[in-house]
């Protein structure tokens, strides 16, 4: 996503914004282009992480966009080795910017067209964050209560944690809100800096150890 833009959009809204199966191809994930291998109609996405491990079960129909690229992302490893880099108690969490500067710089503008939201923002529905229309890339954000204010905005859910929430609900939180609106990591270092940038300055943040497609 466009960062100027989503925050933007996120103060309008006064809410914020909210691998394969073994090592990353990084050939592949340094072109996006190349990465548009359409999802099963179900499938479910594991997340080992330093906090332990979650299940997400993505239905295509709900938002066959996002699940194409969300499968894809979770595939060829571009969640890898992320942070959860906004943390936010009672309404969200949001990750999905790579850890590697140079992979994040190919991705910010791969944007994908919308999807109707088919499905309510509910504790546990994993969906993407946006800018605007037909702005969505790789962020992504797990509501941790009823965020249903979100269905009208244009946020689509596309599936839902079905093991583990235990897990996403004691994801580190102290840092807050991301700068400029508050102490925590600024989008555009992240972008910039990636894991360096976090890892220097916000070095409570829970992360991905690793996100595979379960057979």
């Amino acid at each position: 996503m466009r960062l100027q833009a989503s925050i933007a959009f996120a103060a309008a809204l006064g809410l914020g914004l909210i691998a394969a199966q073994g090592p990353a191809q990084a050939g592949s994930l340094s072109d996006p282009a190349s990465l548009t291998e359409q999802a099963p109609p179900v499938y479910k996405a594991k997340f080992d992480t330093s906090k332990g491990s979650f299940v997400v079960e993505v239905h295509r129909d709900w938002a066959p966009n996002g699940a194409d690229r969300f499968y894809n992302l979770v595939k060829n490893g571009f969640f890898n080795d992320a942070r959860f880099f906004r943390v936010i108690d009672g309404f969200m969490v949001q990750f999905g910017i790579n850890g590697n500067p140079k992979i994040s710089a190919v991705w910010q503008n791969a944007n994908i067209p919308d999807d109707p939201v088919k499905k309510s923002n509910a504790r546990g529905m994993i969906t993407f964050a946006t800018a605007g229309p037909d702005t969505r890339t790789t962020q992504v954000f797990i509501n941790f209560g009823n965020n249903a204010g979100l269905d009208d905005q244009g946020f689509a859910p596309f599936g839902q944690v079905i093991s583990g929430m235990e897990v996403v609900d004691s994801l580190y939180a102290e840092y807050g809100e991301g700068a400029p609106r508050g102490d925590g990591p600024d989008q555009g270092l992240v972008q910039s800096q990636g894991n360096a940038y976090l890892k220097k300055d916000f070095p409570k943040l829970d992360y991905i150890k690793s996100a595979t497609i379960e057979p």
